[in-house]
């Protein structure tokens, strides 16, 4: 076999490749002492999240000592550590406009400054600017809690409509609260889909004015978003849901035929339509008339 000619095919291969631009090499990636970290948290529906790095205690004094009182600190290390929320929130009682932060601290012995900057890309705190503070509270640290070698934050203390933005490290914890006005976030959304709602889309308001009957919001809204679904096409959903909205008006006859006409709707629909609960319903109220 002629070798020039195994040598070409050998090279073939790499000869369709795009040759790297001269000058231009790959980052070398390593380690970092002190990892990246993050948590996402969702309360109704507004995303909260926090992005840091982690830096451990490894023997040092760290409040106090690695971490000075009465300065900036970054609340982590390497890049400034961010916070962002999808929606505009309540912390520990003061108004945060949805957008993405830097987040930094000013620890001290007894309390503790928590801001939230519109500064961005920052490494650590060396370039903070008080003047770009958009949002400044105060937290009293608990500095009696079990040992946290590596530094943790993110979110605790779970409610439907709140939670701690909560920072752990060595045998110290910070809790700032953060409130989320869940059922108007809720109802804005609902009005908004509601009047983008195409002409023959019956479940649209009907799951908004569902939501809104199950918790107690914009029930007079809501109302008009179900007989918009119920003119749109009156199915077994929409009708059970106005037969228990009578109900709870104190209309017990009205809401007993209502009923009865979302079972016949059910049974009658091609598709296969669970109609026991609305059955079950309509026997106890029966019942009770």
């Amino acid at each position: 076999m002629n070798l020039r000619r195994v040598a070409l095919s050998l090279l073939a291969p790499a000869l369709l490749l795009p040759a790297a631009p001269r000058g231009t090499r790959a980052e070398l990636v390593l380690p970092r002492v002190s990892p990246k970290a993050g948590m996402t948290q969702t309360i109704g529906t507004t995303d909260l999240a926090v992005s840091y790095s982690r830096p451990g205690v490894k023997g040092r004094a760290i409040w106090g000592g690695l971490v000075p009182y009465d300065k900036s600190w970054r609340t982590g290390a390497n890049e400034a550590t961010t916070f962002t929320t999808t929606t505009d929130i309540l912390v520990a009682g003061q108004k945060l406009a949805a957008g993405t932060y830097s987040f930094f601290t000013i620890p001290a012995t007894n309390e503790w400054a928590v801001i939230f900057s519109r500064q961005k890309d920052l490494w650590g705190a060396f370039d903070y600017d008080p003047g770009q503070d958009a949002l400044r509270v105060t937290a009293t640290p608990d500095t009696t809690r079990p040992h946290q070698e590596w530094m943790w934050l993110g979110f605790d203390d779970l409610t439907p409509s709140s939670c701690n933005l909560v920072l752990r490290w060595q045998r110290l914890q910070l809790a700032i609260p953060i409130a989320v006005d869940v059922n108007a976030n809720v109802l804005a959304s609902c009005r908004a889909e509601v009047a983008a709602a195409k002409s023959d889309d019956w479940r649209t308001p009907y799951r908004a004015a569902g939501w809104c009957f199950d918790n107690s919001a914009g029930l007079d809204e809501a109302a008009t978003w179900l007989e918009k679904s119920l003119a749109v096409q009156p199915v077994h959903a929409n009708l059970s849901l106005k037969a228990r909205w009578q109900w709870k008006d104190g209309k017990k006859a009205e809401a007993i035929a209502t009923a009865k006409k979302a079972v016949e709707a059910g049974k009658a629909s091609k598709d296969k339509v669970d109609t026991s609960a609305t059955e079950k319903l309509l026997a106890d109220w029966s019942a009770q008339k």
